[in-house]
């Protein structure tokens, strides 16, 4: 059994869609969770009247992306845990196409991306989360035309939560005490973190592009210098975390960090109060 686990915030203009998507699969092998983070609009009240049997975890306040899956997490029975966002449509083969996958997989495969096209269907999302010299992380093929370049299967370094399959075995084997996604992340680049986890304890991500996702975008109203400013702090943490050696740090600072910092500073009021030591991190500003 697979187990969906789809986070909602004030997503009363998504998650009707997102929903028949996934009761719609040619599998009966889902178990669906929603994790609401304190939604103000109708959310879950609308859950509760036209979807009465899911299981619903609603809490009190906004506790961020991570700790939201991961309350999912702990409650959910699957082998595999499907992370969506809210304002993902599912290809009603999905699942079933993932769990026949799962069958042949090299038992070390612990994460599956599939292909994410944008709501037009035909504008690449992601095809799996990169790495490179300077650890600067990215969707592949992002905003790319989707002429079929991105139909062959292939290992990539991590996959993106909007639309991810994990295995359970591995999430428990790389558990830190912070949680399945690192909840210090809050939101954004927890999926590149526990991706990087898993690399280091020898788990392999696959590309499987018969596995079609659609994801809107533009379910968060989150503004660009506050996204800007979680990915700056989310990175400068990341790196950190795994204490990259002396003369890596100090190319990958010169050569990306260090320009990028000072057009933040620049730019941006969230990372400039947060170089002077300033918090202005407003965590209501957060929505996804």
């Amino acid at each position: 059994m697979i187990s969906a686990i789809i986070l909602t915030l004030n997503s009363m203009g998504f998650i009707e869609s997102c929903l028949d998507s996934v009761f719609k699969q040619d599998s009966t092998e889902v178990e669906i969770i929603i994790v609401d983070n304190a939604s103000k609009d109708n959310t879950i009240d609308f859950i509760k009247e036209n979807y009465p049997k899911i299981n619903l975890i609603v809490n009190k306040e906004n506790l961020g992306a991570a700790k939201a899956r991961n309350q999912g997490i702990e409650r959910a029975r699957g082998e595999w845990i499907l992370t969506l966002d809210c304002d993902i449509i599912l290809e009603k083969d999905f699942i079933s196409k993932i769990l026949n996958i799962t069958k042949n997989l090299s038992p070390k495969v612990g994460m599956i991306q599939p292909k994410i096209l944008k709501s037009n269907r035909k504008t690449i999302f992601s095809t799996g989360i990169s790495l490179s010299f300077l650890k600067r992380f990215y969707d592949i093929g992002k905003d790319i035309k989707d002429l079929g370049q991105f139909n062959k299967p292939k290992y990539v370094f991590g996959v993106c939560s909007a639309s991810a399959p994990y295995s359970r075995k591995m999430l428990e084997e790389i558990k830190e005490s912070t949680g399945y996604f690192d909840e210090r992340f809050f939101f954004l680049v927890e999926d590149v973190d526990l991706a990087w986890r898993a690399q280091r304890k020898g788990w392999k991500a696959l590309y499987y592009p018969e596995a079609i996702s659609y994801h809107d975008g533009n379910s968060s109203s989150l503004n660009k210098s506050l996204r800007q400013f979680l990915c700056w702090r989310n990175r400068k943490f990341m790196l950190k975390k795994y204490r990259l050696n002396r003369f890596k740090l100090t190319i990958v600072y010169l050569f990306y960090d260090l320009p990028r910092a000072v057009f933040l500073f620049l730019f941006n009021s969230h990372v400039r109060n947060a170089i002077l030591n300033k918090n202005n991190f407003n965590i209501n500003e957060v929505k996804y």
